[in-house]
């Protein structure tokens, strides 16, 4: 690694027990070197799984006043951190940013694994999985087994409909068919949080690749559009609120 770049992070999404550290694992294992020195965070909430020992775990990362903290200092390999997944992944993307600034990181991609067989029993779980989603570059459909393919075709179309540029792909028995492919560190979300100040919209419209600003016009203030994930009201609850994951896991 040369002195200008800096060290990767993959940030995973998905409600617990979605099979996220199998396939986190095949990602691994299969999608870089074997010299790459890979490390991964769980988050402190996360149950400890028999499929952690297939996992180079360094530690746990915690989430307290709206600041990740983790218990143990990453190297300068790429670095898998697992979401809180019976949390609101919003908080958790929010205070990923700052965290990558304070420990000098780049993100990668952020990858959303979906339990299929979740969100098809529980419909109200589409809006959770619609606030992952939005912030993902990669989408892996797992948990198939006993789903409808009308079902999983329509999960697809609904994102498809919106012009999501995420990848979707499908995991079967906990591996995908292409890992490096899901690695490949080139951003892909709808969500520009993460992206450099220099890339963020002009007066909040999309610029096209042909746009030229003429010499002389009147000064042109480059703004930055919040997130709509992340507005709030008064009072502090968010505008777009999402469902509580754990209230449905629970029911499992």
């Amino acid at each position: 690694m040369s002195e200008t770049e800096k060290p990767l992070v993959y940030f995973v999404l998905g409600a617990a027990g979605s099979g996220r550290r199998e396939v986190l694992a095949d990602l691994i294992a299969s999608g870089l070197p074997a010299d790459a020195g890979a490390q991964v965070l769980l988050a402190a909430t996360e149950a400890a799984a028999e499929a952690d020992e297939q996992l180079p775990v360094i530690g746990r990362w915690t989430l307290e006043d709206e600041q990740i903290t983790t218990e143990a200092t990453p190297g300068e390999g790429p670095l898998f951190i697992l979401s809180d997944g019976r949390g609101n992944p919003v908080d958790q993307l929010e205070a990923l940013k700052p965290w990558l600034e304070r420990e000098g990181r780049e993100l990668a991609r952020i990858i959303c694994v979906v339990n299929c067989q979740l969100v098809e029993a529980h419909p109200t779980l589409l809006a959770w999985f619609d606030a992952c989603i939005h912030f993902s570059d990669v989408v892996l459909l797992a948990r198939r087994e006993g789903v409808d393919n009308k079902w999983l075709s329509d999960f697809q179309t609904r994102y498809r409909d919106q012009f999501m540029p995420a990848v979707f792909e499908m995991v079967k028995h906990g591996r995908v068919k292409n890992p490096a492919l899901v690695l490949e560190p080139q951003p892909r979300r709808l969500s520009h949080y993460f992206d450099e100040d220099e890339d963020w919209l002009i007066d909040g419209l999309a610029e096209e690749d042909d746009m030229e600003i003429e010499e002389g016009t009147e000064e042109v203030e480059v703004t930055k559009q919040e997130d709509p994930y992340f507005e709030r009201r008064i009072g502090g609850r968010r505008e777009k609120e999402i469902p509580k994951i754990a209230e449905f896991l629970d029911r499992v």
